[in-house]
């Protein structure tokens, strides 16, 4: 059963039902819980095979008439969606450095059905892992990222991390293949599969907030033969190694230009 049916469930029996009223609001616990998973690949951080750190404390901003609805059921629903989260993060293999919290806030600026999601990586007084792993050094704490739905976002500080690329396989790359990932502001992101979307939509597979970059900006494709990045037909195009193009082979270390942010292309073999 997927992670987010049994979050599903789960709220159906709480309270005798009380979270009926709260699934007729324009903002459903499903949809942040879909949002925090969502939040949880986009700021994935490599540190070496056996581990993939990911934010552990999140903020979820909702406009004043859905903060209303939910908020009587703040406690409840922020234990869950942290259920969720840690479920998520099982399933992914994927660790934290602290205890999970999930936060309901009220932000003025939004509208109804809008929501806001921040995260940050904390350390705790020990490492939450899926296998209860031990952490090594805990990372600096950043500032909040956003990667909510329909609003602007303030840009993330990354934990620190190691400046080499890490060593063995990493989540989704069997020993002997090439592993992939891009680099945004310093923080990696792993192509786990043949195909990795970046655009300025939540639906992306990673989300680039830029004004100049398109919902479905470009893709990259990877297969055993290489790499490439195509261009998803976007308002301001791609650059790559300097020279403007819809689709271009990549190598380690190339610059793909999108908007104005700058994407790195990283390989190495297993």
């Amino acid at each position: 059963m997927g992670v987010l049916k049994k979050f599903e469930q789960r709220l159906e029996g709480l309270v005798n039902g009380t979270f009926a009223k709260v699934f007729k609001s324009e903002v459903q616990p499903v949809e942040i819980a879909g949002a925090l998973q969502r939040e949880c690949d986009n700021n994935a951080t490599i540190w070496n095979r056996e581990r993939t750190v990911v934010p552990n404390d999140f903020i979820v901003e909702l406009s004043a008439p859905d903060y209303d609805r939910l908020a009587p059921y703040s406690g409840q629903l922020g234990q869950e969606l942290a259920s969720m989260v840690r479920d998520y993060a099982q399933q992914q293999r994927y660790t934290f450095m602290g205890p999970i919290k999930v936060h309901l806030e009220k932000a003025e600026d939004l509208d109804t059905g809008l929501y806001r999601v921040r995260s940050r990586t904390l350390a705790g007084s020990h490492s939450q892992a899926p296998q209860a792993q031990q952490a090594g050094a805990a990372p600096r704490g950043g500032g909040y990222g956003g990667y909510g739905a329909g609003a602007p976002a303030q840009p993330q500080q990354p934990p620190a991390m190691p400046s080499a690329p890490p060593p063995g396989g990493g989540r989704g790359a069997p020993a002997g293949q090439a592993r992939r990932w891009v680099e945004i502001n310093g923080v990696r992101h792993q192509i786990a599969g043949n195909s990795l979307v970046l655009g300025r939509s939540t639906e992306a597979d990673v989300r680039i907030d830029d004004p100049g970059v398109s919902r479905r900006h470009c893709e990259i494709r990877a297969s055993d033969g290489g790499a490439a990045v195509q261009d998803l037909g976007s308002t301001n195009g791609i650059v790559v190694d300097g020279q403007h193009t819809t689709r271009a082979t990549l190598r380690d270390g190339s610059r793909i230009v999108v908007g104005s942010t700058t994407v790195i292309y990283r390989q190495a073999e297993g």
